[in-house]
């Protein structure tokens, strides 16, 4: 199942446009709510929800915070994914409630964005797993390597295997190559498949060499098939696939260490009844 809308060019993750409207809905039963009690509750829920954000993005930190140790400022890129929604919105709960304290005009207001936006995101979430539980398996395709002789994708099954669809004209494949590479170096019990899309053998020869980058299993895929075999057209997706070939998770867009980590977790703890994860 593709695991995202895609517009365009533009691929948004069904489970981010669930949160979207999670809390878009909370924000609106809130404000409503607060109308016929006679509350402005537009700063109140403002500040819930940069405090949501903050939370979300520290309780991801806090859970992989060895990732973070090598480069401290990393914690400031958000473009890696690194989230944790649950906790966000329980942040943003308890501050409103404490806000609420002793004014009978919020109280209201912000149980029921807490109730609306809890129930609209699990509900979601609900939703995505049930339709993603037919979990996809390692693609029936052969895609040649670098070195010469075809590849076939459904071979890797045995061990838990990423496959990195990446282009070297792509800003976010470039610069998440090399944790992906010192995750090939480092988690041997891992596999590792970096499949080029849309490229030639001399292109990303000469790409690699001029990055220094030293992959094993670079495959060539100069029409694409592996996206379209993967129901995923934007750049970079990553996809993970636990020992016995199936779909457990999807990252569309940059990893860093500690999403890599996040992910490669998930997927090592897999077991045959598992089904798809629901983070993006």
């Amino acid at each position: 199942m593709n695991q995202a809308l895609e517009i365009g060019p533009l691929a948004l993750p069904y489970a981010l446009l669930v949160t979207m409207l999670a809390i878009a809905l909370g924000w609106f039963s809130a404000k409503r709510m607060g109308r016929l009690a006679g509350a402005d509750m537009e700063p109140l829920l403002l500040r819930m929800l940069l405090i949501g954000v903050l939370g979300a993005r520290l309780a991801f930190v806090w859970q992989w915070w060895g990732a973070y140790l090598g480069e401290p400022l990393s914690i400031l890129d958000i473009r890696d994914g690194g989230w944790d929604a649950g906790a966000g919105m329980v942040a943003a709960g308890l501050y409103g409630l404490y806000r609420a304290q002793g004014q009978r005009a919020l109280r209201r207001p912000v149980l029921a964005a807490m109730l609306v936006t809890m129930g609209v995101w699990v509900s979601g979430s609900l939703a995505i797993w049930m339709r993603a539980s037919d979990a996809q398996l390692l693609p029936q395709l052969s895609l040649t390597s670098l070195d010469g002789p075809p590849v076939a994708l459904a071979g890797f099954a045995g061990k838990p295997t990423v496959i990195n669809l990446w282009a070297s004209w792509c800003p976010p494949c470039r610069r998440e190559m090399p944790v992906l590479r010192q995750a090939q170096l480092a988690t041997p019990d891992v596999n590792f498949v970096f499949v080029n899309q849309g490229e030639t053998p001399e292109t990303i020869v000469r790409y690699l060499d001029q990055q220094g980058l030293k992959l094993g299993n670079v495959l060539v895929d100069a029409r694409s098939q592996a996206g379209l075999a993967l129901g995923q057209n934007a750049l970079p997706t990553t996809l993970f696939f636990d020992a016995h070939g199936r779909l457990i998770s999807t990252r569309m867009g940059e990893l860093s260490p500690a999403t890599l980590a996040q992910r490669l977790g998930e997927t090592r703890t897999s077991t045959p009844s598992s089904e798809h994860s629901l983070s993006q």
